[in-house]
């Protein structure tokens, strides 16, 4: 007698879970807890569909700890419920809320983004986005979600599932043991610059040559011991055999993320920008820079009929330009809007400055002799000027052009300056095309 044998195979689904504000400005991080939950995942039923994607989203949130990152992960599973469950109790494991964390949990089931995610991510990049509106997006949206603390973390959680990359980069964070969080990092500045000379332009924002400054560690007690950016797996791999410390790392693995690609200031700001808000302005200058205590300058820059105010910080290297512009140039400059107060309205903060057109400048004094070339001499009061040398006269003061220190080009901060989504002047015109093919590589723990 024959029969018929039935095998029946469990239907896959595509996971989306995005989380944030796991970390304190005691310790813990948000990629720790990815780098630690995609350890734990590659034993179960799951195969990742791209590179963990770290979003930063607006850095001039001023309850941000450190670089206002969320994390998400794409996988596709046969269980999304016992992941969901291994997921959950990841988060309150790793989660630093006895100091302060907010974590944010979010599930998304499907291959398809809703457009409304992306727009909830756009707007997180460039705007203040409270933890009321995240929460009311989960309702209305029907989500599978948790949050700890005051929910913080939903704004990042949400964001980071639906950000829309147009353009990327790709991090390679390595991880301490456990044993050494808090710990001084040992890590040899030398082979920081040579990672950086060998490996660039394919890695960026390593050293700060001018300063003499290692820029791919943090100096807190987090988790991580360096993140090196760049472009592709290979080169980021390769930065690994090239750098030198005595420290025995646990792993690391490789993220994709939207740093320095500068698109926090995609946004147009308008004579109604809100505290806390990111984009650019495009102008002329109408008020001459003025240098403040400390060296920072402040100029305003008229536009669209409206005057906007704006400040650059002595730290940004860039005080030199800004106060070098005259009334009268056109520029286009981007930047975070500082909150008034009692001293000045709402201030740009700026990130950059292009000179679009310099204005001409002039100046009046003596004129200059035509046969020996030195500036001539006053003969005293409507009576003209004469040379001493030769005797040559002139009967008034000449209006000269003045060569000016500014030129028309794109102006940013000193690399030490720049923020983590500052697109460097390596990366102009340039947009990433590497994708995710699985291969090894792009997680590893190391041998104990």
């Amino acid at each position: 007698m024959s029969g018929i044998h039935s095998l029946t195979v469990a239907e896959k689904t595509i996971l989306n879970i995005g989380f944030d504000d796991t970390d304190s400005p005691s310790g813990m991080c948000t990629t720790f807890l990815a780098y630690k939950m995609v350890g734990e995942l590659s034993g179960q039923d799951a195969e990742f569909l791209d590179f963990p994607r770290l979003v930063r989203f607006n850095p001039n949130i001023p309850w941000k700890t450190r670089g206002n990152g969320a994390v998400s992960i794409r996988l596709q599973t046969g269980d999304p419920s016992g992941i969901k469950r291994r997921v959950r109790r990841m988060i309150s494991r790793y989660s630093d809320t006895k100091n302060g964390a907010n974590p944010g949990l979010v599930f998304l089931e499907g291959g398809r983004i809703p457009k409304q995610f992306a727009e909830f991510g756009s707007m997180a990049l460039w705007r203040l986005v409270r933890r009321g509106d995240a929460k009311k997006f989960a309702r209305q949206n029907g989500l599978d979600h948790t949050w700890m603390g005051n929910g913080q973390g939903l704004v990042g959680a949400i964001g980071a599932i639906g950000y829309d990359f147009g353009d990327h980069t790709l991090e390679l964070l390595s991880y301490r043991r456990r044993s050494r969080f808090g710990t001084r990092r040992d890590l040899s500045a030398e082979s920081v610059r040579a990672m950086q000379k060998i490996t660039a332009p394919d890695t960026f924002s390593s050293f700060d040559t001018r300063k003499g400054r290692v820029m791919i560690a943090p100096r807190g007690p987090d988790p991580v011991f360096y993140g090196v950016r760049g472009e592709d797996v290979a080169p980021l791999l390769r930065a690994t055999e090239i750098l030198r410390t005595s420290e025995k790392l646990d792993g690391h693995m490789i993220f994709k993320s939207n740093q320095g690609t500068g698109d926090h200031l995609r946004n147009k700001l308008d004579p109604g920008m809100s505290p806390y808000s990111s984009g650019t302005i495009t102008g002329s200058v109408s008020a001459a820079p003025r240098i403040l205590r400390g060296g920072h300058v402040m100029f305003a820059v008229l536009s669209g009929g409206h005057e906007f105010w704006c400040a650059v910080y002595k730290p940004t290297g860039m005080t030199s330009v800004a106060a070098g512009l005259i009334p009268g140039d056109r520029i286009r400059a981007g930047g975070g809007v500082r909150r008034a107060s009692k001293r000045f309205p709402r201030v740009v903060n700026l990130e950059f400055i292009r000179v679009i057109l310099p204005a001409r400048e002039t100046r009046i004094s003596n004129p200059p002799c035509k046969s020996c070339g030195k500036k001539m001499k006053s003969k005293g009061r409507n009576q003209g000027f004469e040379c001493v040398k030769c005797g040559r006269r002139h009967p008034a003061k000449v209006r000269a052009t003045v060569r000016r220190k500014v030129k028309r080009r794109l102006y940013l901060p000193d690399v030490s300056a720049h923020r983590h989504l500052t697109r460097p002047l390596q990366r102009m015109g340039r947009t990433n095309t590497a994708r995710f093919d699985g291969s090894p590589g792009w997680f590893c723990v190391y041998e104990k």
